[in-house]
């Protein structure tokens, strides 16, 4: 039997170089029914000029504006007319079976709502990127991590993670979804802009009662850090505000209650780390974030409410696919460098 048509979108602001590559690498997939969409997110230095010359197979789906990357995947998937569409970055380069790994995963279960690929990092033979590693994890107060990726340090590739695992959130960087899931969710949050708003949607698509699961046989390589730096003021507050608007807008006010408050002394705790590093930018993000917050409380609170309408699991048991603990604790105190090492872990690779 066939496997079911895919299209697969990208969103793309600015750089021609990376996004040839990109397409160069989708080229040689292995897989006989794809369409490749390009968003267009506004773009003006040209770099989607005379794409489909080069690459036919492609479609352009262009914007007016730079609706960021949660507004361009939007767009795509409105465009699609699949039952399964993949994100994929435009700083990405496949393996050819990236696509039928993918899908053969998604369906085994039709309780599965998105899968997310093994992810290594194009600079460095062999290490997981940091936007995905081999699937998102997420601790109980808001900050996300990776099988194979906890805060800055990366794991080599050994095998460690090659099962098909249950994981909390599918990269945005390179994820398959099945379109009426996706919809059904909302789609990505375009209040986020950028970062964060796969974790918010894959949140939801849970309280929905659906899986989320990494696919390890399917390979991506991601350069990463090509539209913001890690040093970037923009991205450090994005970070910050999402997860704080994430948490409001996701947790049951039962559940606010006790995690708030630590929240936002894990956020002092980060300040005063700042302050002792210097990273003036990084004071400035914690603070902007928090004000952001404290000012649109209308708007989560709306968001809170539709969500509500969405929900069919208990934060009882959305916890239980969560670390139980503070990652930053384990990581910065007791000096837990790897997803494996963690104390309290409720999920393992095996």
């Amino acid at each position: 039997m066939p496997l079911p048509a895919v299209d697969v979108i990208i969103p793309h602001y600015r750089g021609r170089e990376r996004l040839f590559k990109c397409l160069e690498s989708l080229s040689n997939t292995n897989y006989e029914d794809f369409r490749v969409l390009i968003v267009d997110n506004g773009s003006s230095d040209g770099s989607v000029k005379n794409i489909v010359e080069h690459f036919p197979e492609t479609e352009v789906v262009r914007l007016k504006d730079n609706l960021g990357f949660a507004g361009g995947c939007n767009a795509g998937v409105l465009e699609s007319n699949k039952e399964f569409t993949a994100l994929l970055n435009d700083d990405t380069e496949v393996e050819p079976d990236w696509l039928k790994n993918l899908v053969e995963v998604i369906l085994s279960d039709d309780k599965i709502a998105a899968v997310q690929p093994k992810l290594l990092r194009t600079q460095v033979k062999n290490q997981f990127d940091y936007a995905g590693g081999v699937g998102g994890m997420i601790d109980v107060f808001g900050y996300p991590f990776c099988f194979g990726r906890l805060f800055e340090t990366r794991e080599y590739d050994e095998g460690q993670y090659d099962n098909v695992s249950d994981i909390f959130w599918a990269s945005g960087s390179a994820s398959l979804f099945r379109r009426e899931m996706y919809l059904a969710a909302g789609g990505l949050d375009e209040k986020f802009f950028a970062h964060q708003e796969e974790i918010d949607l894959n949140w939801r698509l849970q309280l929905m009662g659906y899986k989320i699961k990494a696919a390890p046989a399917a390979v991506v390589h991601h350069y990463g850090g090509g539209t913001l730096s890690e040093a970037s003021f923009r991205k450090k507050y994005l970070n910050h505000r999402n997860s704080l608007m994430m948490l409001g807008k996701n947790y049951e006010l039962k559940t606010l209650v006790w995690v708030m408050p630590v929240r936002f002394c894990l956020e002092a705790a980060s300040i005063i780390l700042a302050v002792r590093q210097g990273d003036i930018k990084r004071i400035a993000a914690v603070l902007g974030a928090a004000f952001w917050n404290f000012s649109h409380l209308l708007v989560i609170r709306w968001e809170r409410k539709r969500i509500k309408t969405l929900r069919k699991v208990p934060d009882s048991e959305i916890i239980k696919r969560m670390f139980a603990g503070t990652v930053a604790l384990q990581y910065y105190i007791f000096g837990k460098k790897t997803y494996n090492q963690l104390i309290n872990n409720n999920y393992k690779n095996n």
